[in-house]
């Protein structure tokens, strides 16, 4: 294994069709924490079928080191894929890297601490890259923390990459969250084709805004210098390294959980198949310009998902509120917030409500047909996994 340093280790100023063999599965350790992980197909294999680069072009995965990233880095590796360049922000968090990449004595793995902030770290991150997963994204409560975090970092890196005039690939990962179901019945499917969020200071609902503007910059970037993209949206993301219930089963607040999901669907997808599905689009041929929506077959219930939550993991007061009536909570926030000339932020609004418990059918038709992803681990034993986890003490 050559698993070099980048420099100092540190930058001062600072997530059609290819015919593929079924996939085997491996278990490695990310974290020290047994994961079953999906190998994609052999990349030399790949690269026959149809896919657009080769085991030894750079690959750089952005938030490398981040819940998703590092099952990115992981499957790439055991694909064969052996040039990796890992983005991540401190030396602390690559540590996982690290220990993973110990594991494939053949690779290159190279660890770029650095900043997406800064012109300079992109411009040296782009050098000789062939394909970009980019996953880096701002978790921030403010609307100018999140467009900072995700929308100013993603135009420096393609700024970069645009430089470097290596890049085969973009792959942007996006999230649901920049779809508004406004429009739509209750339990009308939602998928690619369905209308974007506009309605972003009613929402108030500072990460949707950024993903959704980061897609724009990325389509500016494709009109005016011809990136060659593909945009994934996953949906609830679960598995081993996640601390935090998605809120589409509920909310925690004024010291008491509201279950909201009821007999919702939540567009759960276990991590490795997320993962397995971004790597897919950065290889695929023909698939330039294209949007994935990803979810698994299996969906339980918010309230299925909730009865296993408590029963595995514990169980803890709670107070179910139909949609209908949180709905009119919301409108009833709403108009003190106005009423008070907005000494109350609007965080409960009807339309975050109608995005998160309003109740849809999802599909991966689409994803299925062009990349021919398909998930390997199913909702039983990625719930159990990910319920076992929860389970284990905390490290201090």
């Amino acid at each position: 294994m050559n698993l070099p340093n980048r420099g100092s280790f540190g930058s001062k100023d600072g997530g059609e069709r290819l015919a593929i063999p079924t996939l085997a599965r491996e278990v490695f350790d990310v974290d020290d924490h047994k994961q079953e992980q999906s190998i994609l197909p052999d990349a030399h294999q790949l690269q026959r079928r149809g896919s657009i680069t080769g085991p030894d072009d750079l690959i750089l995965v952005t938030g490398a080191a981040g819940f998703i990233g590092k099952r990115v880095v992981a499957a790439l590796l055991n694909s064969g894929f052996r040039n990796i360049r890992a983005f991540v922000r401190s030396a602390s968090a690559a540590e996982g890297l690290r220990a993973l990449a110990g594991q494939f004595p053949d690779a290159r793995v190279e660890l770029f601490e650095g900043n997406l902030l800064s012109p300079r770290d992109c411009t040296e991150a782009a050098a000789g890259v062939r394909i970009v997963y980019h996953l880096a994204a701002g978790m921030d409560k403010s609307f100018a923390g999140c467009v900072l975090n995700s929308v100013v970092t993603t135009r420096n890196l393609l700024n970069a990459v645009v430089e470097a005039g290596t890049l085969k690939r973009f792959v942007n990962v996006s999230s649901f969250a920049v779809y508004s179901n406004a429009n739509l019945k209750r339990h009308a499917l939602l998928d690619e084709t369905c209308a974007l969020e506009n309605e972003h200071v009613r929402r108030s609902e500072p990460y949707a805004y950024a993903k959704l503007r980061q897609e724009e910059v990325l389509r500016d970037f494709a009109d005016r210098c011809g990136v060659p993209y593909v945009i994934l949206r996953p949906g609830a993301v679960f598995g081993p390294g996640l601390r935090e219930m998605t809120g589409r089963v509920g909310l925690g607040t004024f010291g008491i959980f509201l279950h909201l999901g009821g007999g919702n669907r939540i567009p759960f997808t276990y991590v490795e198949n997320c993962a397995d599905a971004i790597v897919l689009a950065g290889l695929t041929e023909g698939v330039d310009g294209q949007v994935f929506n990803v979810v698994d077959d299996e969906l339980p219930s918010s309230r299925d998902f909730f009865r296993r939550y408590r029963k595995h993991v514990g169980s803890f007061g709670y107070l179910p509120v139909p949609y209908r009536l949180f709905y009119f909570l919301c409108w009833l926030w709403e108009s003190h917030c106005r009423w008070s000339a907005d000494q109350l932020p609007p965080a409960f609004n009807r339309r975050k409500c109608e995005s998160y418990w309003k109740g849809n059918r999802y599909s991966n038709r689409k994803i299925k047909e062009l990349l021919n992803w398909s998930p390997r681990v199913p909702f039983e034993k990625g719930a159990t996994a990910y319920f076992d986890y929860l389970k284990e003490p905390r490290s201090c």
